[in-house]
This record gives C-alpha cells, structure tokens and sequence, in this order.
C-alpha cells in the first residue's frame, strides 16, 4: 500500500493549509487548557462553599443534641426525690425512682440515666430492669464522678463500662444541708446521629485532643489527628475511656481549623487508598469539639473539567471548521474567477467563427420563441379575466345579500350612537360606554365582511400552497349567508378532520366553493325543507370536499354537458361556472366531478393532502 504523498511546499496554497493547520491546533489546545483551568476553579469554589455549609449544618445538629440533654442533669440534681433518695436509700424511694428514670430515659431519648451516690456507687438508674444494669456498680474511679463532686458538673466521652458503646456522660453535683449527696449521670450516645451522617459525606466530631469521638465512619472512631504523646496515651487508658484504641492517626493532611476556609485534602481510608476531599470545620462551642466535613471532589471537578473542555473543544473546532471553509471558498473563489474568464475567451471565439446563416437562423427562433411567449402570455391573460369575471359576476349575485347584512348593523350603529349621545348629554357615562361598546363589536361585523368580499373579489394568481380546507369553507358560506338566510336553507357541516390542509390557493378555492354553493341555492329555490351538505375527509393523500344539496338533482341529459363551455340549464346563465371551477381544481392538482347519488346534486372536489 502506497503512503500518501507529501504535500508540496513549493506551492502557496499547500503552504497556506499547513499554517493553518499548526496554529489551529496550538490555538485549540490553549483554549481547552484555559476553559479546564475555569472550571476547575469555578468548581473547587462551589465545592468550598457546599462543604462548609455542611459543616455548619452538621455542627448545628450536633451542638442542638447535646443542649437538649444538658438540661436534664440539671433539673435532676434539683429534683427533692432525688435528694430525698440520697440521703434516705429507702427501697421503697429506691424502686420508685427507677421506675421515674426508666420513664425520663425513654421520654428523653437519653441512653441511660443513673444516680450515684456521694461513694460513687449506683443506688439507682434508668436501666433497672435490663441484665447490663448499672445498679450497684462502683464508678467512684470515674473522672465525670470526681470533677463533678468537686467542680459541681462535669462531661466526659468515654466507653461504657458495661455496654462498651461510646458515649458522652454529662454529670451534675446534688447538693444537701451537710455537702454533697451524690452525683446525677445522664449518658447520651450518638449511634442515630452517625446513622443520619453516614447517609451523607464523611463526617466526624473530634475533641481538644484530637481523638475522633462521633463519626459517620466507625473505622475512624477513637483515632486522631495528630500523634499523642504515650503519657496521654497511658492516662486516657488508666481511666478506661477510650478501651483499648491503639490511637493511631488519621491520614488526613491537611484539615482547616475553625474560622478557615475549606481545603483540598486527601484522606487515606482502610482497603481504598487515598481519596480527595473538600473537608471543612465549625466549633461546636463550650463543649470544646470541632466538627468536620469530608466533601468528594473527585466526580464533581473531573465532570466540570471535561464538560467545560469538550465545549471549548467543540467551539473551537467549530471556529476552525468555520474559518477552515472560508479559507477553502477565497481559494475557489480565485481559481473559480480564472476558470470563467478563459471559458468566456472560448465562448466569445466560438461565437465569432458561426456563419451568418447560423446567426439568421437563431434571429428567426429567437423571433418565433417571443410571439409565442406573447401568445401563451395572452392566453394566461385571458384565463385570468375569464376567472376574475367569474368571481366578480358571483360577487354581484352576493351584493344585494350582503348589502342587508351590512346595512343591519349600519343602522343599529346610528341608533346606538344617537342613544350614546342622548346618555352624555344625562351623564350617564356608564351606559354610553355600553352602547359604544355595542358599536364596536358591529364594526368588527362589518369589517369582517368587507374583508371576507374585498379578499374573494382581489385578482390572485398565487402558487398552490398549505391551505386550511375549514377556513376556505367559512369563508365561502360567509359570503352566501345572506342567501342561504333568504331562502331558509339549512346547512350541515361534516368536517371529520377539523384540521385538514390541501395544496391550493385559498380564495380560488373559496371561488369555487362559492360556485358550487351557489348552484346548490338555485337548485333549491322553491323546496320545501332545503338542505345542503358540505362534508370534508381524508383518504390517503387526498382531501375530498363534498357539496351536496336536497333540490332536483341534475338530469342525465344534463349531466353529459355539465363541464361543457356554454353548455347551461338556467335561462341566465353562460355555463362557465363549472368550467373554471374545473379549470381551477385542476390546476391545484385535483379533480372536481358530479357524484352519484340518492336525491339532489353532489359535486365532489378532490384536492392532494399538503403535507405537515
């Protein structure tokens, strides 16, 4: 297989191509490059933005949790029950402030709610009745028992000793007459919170230390954010607190301190390797935590970048392709002028070297060709009087008509405005509006009418184009309402397909449905229940306009020489109506035929369907 050859640089067009070539492609791959460069930083703002939204809104949550259960450590150590059972332990106290706690736990939500005694023992708890309970447990060792009895509250977040299910235990000093009586626990665990975290991004609350206490990923519980020292290490397992976490550090460089914006972070999580994040953080306050947020950016910033790049790159080839033909069309262009100059050199030499009895010939075709062209011009000429002549003699039929129905509301109109004035000169402005009102809507009667007979009576020699067979058809009857109104012709209208449309030119279409109406009306002059039908449907591509009338009918004799010039049964007529209303059917594309059928005339007229 041969190579393609190469092109010529010797050539200025080849040359050109070539340059243009070279600077589309460096041009394309600036813009890609810039419109990803955007994007990228469009997008790690949005991202920002979102991600400290949530840690606010995760902080908000968190810090809304634990004051609903601060309250109740405090409200308990002011309880007199609760006094009373201290300094009494009677069982009889004992059994019913169990049963208060039990009830106080499940109202609260709390996990568990026990008293201890001023020796730290349990002597009482929500919990009661379960195997794990804390009831005559010693948590003296505890540090939320020993800075409560001598601080008067204290909070602690630590492993349950029993449960072994982290929680935060929020302590308050009861006090009596002679000193403290006891200490009031209320543990809070936050398992439903992680649950409605882990539905989300990463989430996780870690306090002073930097140890992780609440989070949406369990893995994560207990390890920190920067390396502890092992005496902190040794101490927080003496007060067994966290169990036996190894403490180990969280592979997340770096997180921003509250009061920072959000940062770009990659977070090494077990089994997955490295993943980025937007991670963001909100003080939770009194308690001393920090909340952070662990957006994905990874989806979100690979689909900015490649959209904002594939439309840069669809607009850039676009503007090549545009410029590319523009350059293409200036080379035709120029070999194009080259190319009819000499082909006119040619053509004015061969012209030069005929005969003179070629040249006479081509005079005398020359001559011939224009008479005929006067002739067929004459002859379309004729046709179009012929036609106009038509519609202006069915016009005139229609005057008289027309004219009542003009004069109707001409004379309502000098009554309204006489009584309009009569009303202004009484100031009564109310009623003189109605009455202009009135008149208004007559004019807009009368303008419809002149319009309708100003439109059929125009000369129109316009292509076949869409027409709306139910416009053509009220057109039509509004020009012989009159009439039909006169002799009392009632009339039916079956239009299966409102909406039909055939190739045509309306008002000549209008034309011969006036023709045909007009048949219809002298058919029935002097029936006793006259009637005419007009039915439009659709077959296949033809749209069939049916004018049926309940008269005599046409006799077999005349039915012969019925599209017959001057060939009539009424004693004025010229019998050119059906002729062009043929003539013009014909050349829509249709055909017009008298139909048989039982009683009266039916011309159908089908014409081709336009197309959508």
């Amino acid at each position: 297989m041969k190579s393609p050859p190469l092109p010529n640089l010797a050539d200025p067009i080849a040359r050109r191509w070539l340059v243009f070539v070279a600077v589309s492609a460096i041009l394309l791959a600036a813009v890609v490059g810039f419109a990803g460069a955007v994007a990228e930083r469009r997008a790690t703002t949005d991202l920002a933005r979102q991600a400290q939204a949530s840690a606010t809104l995760h902080a908000a949550v968190l810090r809304s949790e634990l004051a609903k259960h601060r309250s109740l450590p405090f409200v308990l150590a002011q309880d007199p029950d609760v006094a009373e059972v201290l300094r009494s332990e009677d069982p009889q106290g004992l059994a019913a402030m169990n049963r208060k706690l039990e009830t106080l736990s499940g109202g609260t939500r709390a996990a568990v709610i026990y008293v201890l005694n001023a020796k730290g023992m349990t002597i009482a708890a929500s919990n009661w009745r379960e195997p794990t309970s804390f009831v005559g447990s010693d948590y003296s060792f505890r540090p939320y028992f020993k800075e409560a009895k001598a601080d008067g509250t204290a909070e602690l977040f630590a492993l349950g000793t029993v449960s072994r299910r982290p929680g935060l235990f929020m302590s308050r000093r009861v006090e009596g007459p002679q000193g403290p009586l006891g200490v009031v626990v209320v543990k809070v665990e936050f398992e439903a919170l992680e649950a409605e975290w882990s539905a989300a991004e990463p989430a996780f609350a870690a306090d002073p230390r930097g140890v992780i206490l609440v989070t949406s990923v369990p893995a994560w519980r207990f390890s920190t954010l920067n390396p502890l020292p092992p005496a902190e290490q040794h101490r927080l397992r003496a007060e067994h607190r966290f169990g036996d976490a190894p403490f180990s550090v969280l592979k997340a460089a770096p997180l921003p301190t509250p009061g920072h914006a959000p940062t770009l972070t990659g977070v090494a999580q077990p089994d997955q390797g490295e993943t980025r994040y937007m991670a963001a953080s909100a003080d939770l306050g009194a308690v001393g935590w920090t909340v952070y947020t662990l957006t994905p950016v990874g989806a979100a910033l690979r689909t900015a970048i490649s959209g904002a790049r594939a439309i840069a790159l669809l607009a850039g080839l676009v503007a090549c392709a545009i410029a590319a033909a523009l350059l293409r069309w200036r080379g035709q262009a120029t070999v194009r002028a080259a190319r009819q100059e000499a082909a006119r050199l040619e053509l004015e030499a061969r012209v030069q070297e005929r005969t003179a009895e070629l040249r006479e010939t081509n005079q005398r075709l020359t001559v011939e060709i224009e008479e005929r062209r006067r002739v067929e011009a004459h002859v379309h000429v004729m046709q179009d009087e012929l036609v106009q002549s038509n519609k202006l003699a069915t016009l005139g039929q229609i005057a008289a008509g027309v004219a009542h129905e003009i004069n109707q509301p001409v004379a309502a109109i000098r009554a309204y405005a006489d009584n309009a004035a009569a009303f202004l000169d009484r100031s009564d402005d109310k009623t003189a509006k109605a009455n202009l009102g009135l008149i208004s809507g007559l004019t807009e009667r009368i303008g419809l009418i002149t319009d309708e007979l100003r439109a059929f009576a125009r000369k129109s020699s316009a292509p076949a184009a869409p027409v709306a067979v139910r416009e053509a058809v009220d057109g039509a009857l509004l020009l012989v309402g009159p009439r039909l109104r006169q002799q009392g012709v009632r009339v039916i209208r079956d239009e299966a397909d409102e909406a039909a449309r055939v190739m045509a030119e309306r008002f000549r279409l209008e034309q011969v449905l006036v023709n045909l109406l007009q048949n219809a009306l002298e058919a029935l002059e002097g029936s006793a229940d006259p009637e005419i039908r007009v039915q439009v449907s659709v077959k296949r591509s033809q749209v069939r306009i049916l004018v049926a009338d309940n008269g005599p009918g046409v006799t077999p004799e005349a039915a012969k020489t019925l599209f017959t010039p001057f060939a009539t049964t009424k004693p004025r007529g010229l019998g050119l109506g059906l002729v062009i209303s043929r003539d013009i059917v014909a050349e829509f594309g249709g055909e017009l035929s008298l139909e048989a059928g039982p009683g009266g005339a039916r011309f159908l007229m089908s014409l081709p369907k336009a197309r959508s």
